[in-house]
């Protein structure tokens, strides 16, 4: 318990960003019977209608989210946008509208803004969502963006992180792991250009890596993919702070367990080459690297036939009783317990 005293004194990255979120929402009710889902999942859901309507938000802060070092302003707004329409794909629902909010010193030029807001135009344009509203203020120091997108989805087929039972798949989209790695490799370009800042860098064997960091892609295809299938999934959540923080997210939201397979995490080749190469490895860059913006979810066992080819998804485990525990299968057939090593936004010192 954080006393209201001077001499009491509990530092962020002690709780972590979760923990903070529980310990500040604690004594938040819900009065209203519109609110149908409140805090603790990717996003609010309300009943505002014949549809179930989706809100999600998130804040976007230079310095502990990108570094404009290597981050284009474009792809900046592109970006931020992505961040937040995943939360609502990861809801099973369709993004409809965003709206902006930004803080900037005065540092940046007008057209420093117009080059980030053609990024959000752009995610607008190719997602089909309407950019409706926001508000702009000063900082006193860099940037801060904030976007809320709102969604729809009929109330039958919207997915909550506490649905998955025992014996139920895991499934996930794409692969994990390059947007870390690309990170990796634009920091050590901006280390060899503090060094020498004439050296022009060779950034082609790198591409897949630092596109899946600088301009991700939200899994708008996911949710109507599924439908396609016939497939509802029992849980849903999107990849945003690393493989394992998620299934962890799954697991406790839904009492049960898991047992999770290292070798049938999606890896792509790029990814391998460049964790041989910093000498990392890739299993943990899947599990704890974060920002791929994938869709993780959890399916009945009698959908296996219908998603077990599909070259979009790959069954990584499958859900255990609760009483069992969160456990990495390794390749060496090693059961280790699962832990969260993802990014932390709290564990951060000032300048």
């Amino acid at each position: 318990m954080i006393e209201d005293s001077p001499n009491s004194r509990t530092n962020l990255s002690e709780l972590g960003e979760f923990g903070l979120i529980d310990l500040l929402t604690k004594n938040l009710d819900i009065k209203l019977t519109s609110t149908v889902k409140g805090i603790g999942d990717d996003a609010a859901v309300l009943n505002l209608g014949d549809n179930r309507t989706l809100v999600t938000t998130d804040l976007l802060v230079e310095g502990v989210h990108f570094d404009l070092a290597y981050m284009p302003l474009k792809h900046l707004g592109y970006k931020a946008v992505m961040v937040n329409l995943s939360d609502i794909y990861a809801m099973n629902g369709t993004a409809t509208q965003i709206t902006i909010g930004i803080a900037v010193s005065n540092r940046f030029p007008v057209e420093a803004l117009e080059e980030l807001y053609s990024g959000i135009e752009l995610a607008a344009k190719i997602y089909n969502v309407d950019v409706v509203g926001g508000d702009t203020t000063s900082s006193t120091k860099g940037l801060l963006i904030s976007i809320t997108a709102i969604g729809v989805a009929p109330e039958e087929e919207v997915v909550y992180r506490s649905g998955a039972k025992p014996n139920d798949l895991l499934v996930v989209s794409g692969d994990l792991g390059a947007a870390y790695m690309g990170l990796q490799v634009l920091e050590r370009e901006k280390q060899v250009f503090k060094v020498n800042p004439n050296s022009q860098p060779d950034l082609d064997a790198y591409t897949y890596l630092i596109e899946r960091q600088l301009k991700p892609e939200a899994r708008k295809d996911i949710p109507p993919l599924l439908k396609t299938l016939e497939v509802k999934p029992t849980s849903m959540i999107d990849i945003s702070d690393g493989l394992s923080s998620e299934i962890i997210h799954l697991c406790k939201n839904s009492g049960v367990g898991v047992n999770l397979y290292e070798d049938k995490i999606p890896l792509d080749p790029a990814v391998i080459s460049v964790c041989e190469e910093f000498e990392v490895d890739s299993t943990t860059i899947a599990l704890s690297g974060g920002e791929d913006y994938e869709i993780l979810f959890t399916v009945a066992q009698e959908d296996f036939e219908k998603i077990k080819a599909n070259p979009h998804l790959s069954i990584i485990g499958h859900m255990t009783e609760g009483s069992e525990g969160m456990h990495l299968i390794t390749r060496g057939n090693t059961k280790i317990p699962l832990i969260a090593k993802g990014w932390n936004a709290m564990d951060r010192k000032e300048d």
